[in-house]
């Protein structure tokens, strides 16, 4: 596939847009929990990427700046994943020194450009600058900081909903578009209306080759949540990287077949 426009400008820091770009299938995870510690014994393990998500973990303002700056301080790319679109939340989760964002619910391309906007320094954006610490978290100066940002920050926008689906060409089209991230429970709840979907639905399935094939065809990268070692495997072959579960999903999972085995 072709690259995305922001691989210009080589940065080894930048762990998971290094590997994006080599096509070397990097595996991500996300992080619920609002914990320095959590958020370094997670990148420890090997992941390339952490995507840290103020959407649906318990995640405050003040947690995302310290999992931010952590994660980066292992060699891995921390990732936001915002609760919104608002323009504040996007300044927010890269001054802090994200190497990109995941944004949800995005259904229109009128939704995409607006993210990009924010996300871009100007003349290419409306982005303000002032943060001391994004260059921390990719190893320059602030002066290199803004001149590369606009060209190494990844934009992943999540398609999640029918009308994100129906729209997705005209999403893929937008300029400083790099990554389409399928969320698969929210999309089978609005395609479906329950979840989590069987995986052999035909509006589903149809929908997600829909995804793929658009972010092809505008040489866009294309990812998704895979909930198991199997499906991440499985995922790989078609997505050009995947999230790996989630950290609390992790312990629950660990505690429960410990227990089971404990208790047999």
């Amino acid at each position: 596939m072709a690259s995305p426009p922001t691989t210009t400008i080589h940065n080894p820091q930048l762990r998971l847009l290094n590997a994006l770009r080599a096509n070397a299938k990097p595996i991500m995870t996300f992080l619920g929990l609002p914990s320095f510690r959590t958020a370094q014994v997670v990148a420890q393990t090997g992941v390339d990427g952490i995507i840290i998500d103020c959407e649906h973990g318990h995640i405050s303002d003040d947690a995302m700046h310290s999992s931010t700056a952590a994660i980066a301080a292992m060699g891995v790319s921390p990732l936001v994943r915002l609760r919104m679109t608002h323009a504040d939340l996007i300044k927010r989760a890269l001054d802090a020194g994200a190497h990109g964002i995941v944004v949800p619910m995005i259904n229109t391309a009128d939704e995409a450009r607006t993210v990009v906007a924010h996300a871009k320094f100007p003349p290419q954006g409306l982005r303000g600058q002032g943060s001391a610490f994004a260059a921390l978290a990719h190893g320059v100066d602030t002066g290199t900081y803004v001149r590369t940002a606009n060209e190494t920050l990844i934009t992943a926008l999540q398609i999640e909903s029918k009308a994100g689906v129906e729209n997705v060409d005209a999403i893929c089209a937008v300029p400083g578009v790099d990554m389409l991230f399928i969320g698969p429970n929210d999309l089978a709840l609005s395609l479906l209306g329950y979840v989590p979907a069987k995986g052999n639905e035909p509006e589903f399935v149809d929908a997600i080759e829909k995804i793929v094939a658009a972010a092809r065809r505008h040489g866009k990268w294309v990812a998704r949540l895979s909930n198991t070692e199997a499906l991440s495997k499985e995922h790989l072959r078609v997505f050009d990287t995947v999230a790996l579960s989630y950290d609390i999903r992790a312990m629950q999972n660990w505690y429960m077949a410990e227990l089971k085995v404990a208790r047999s």
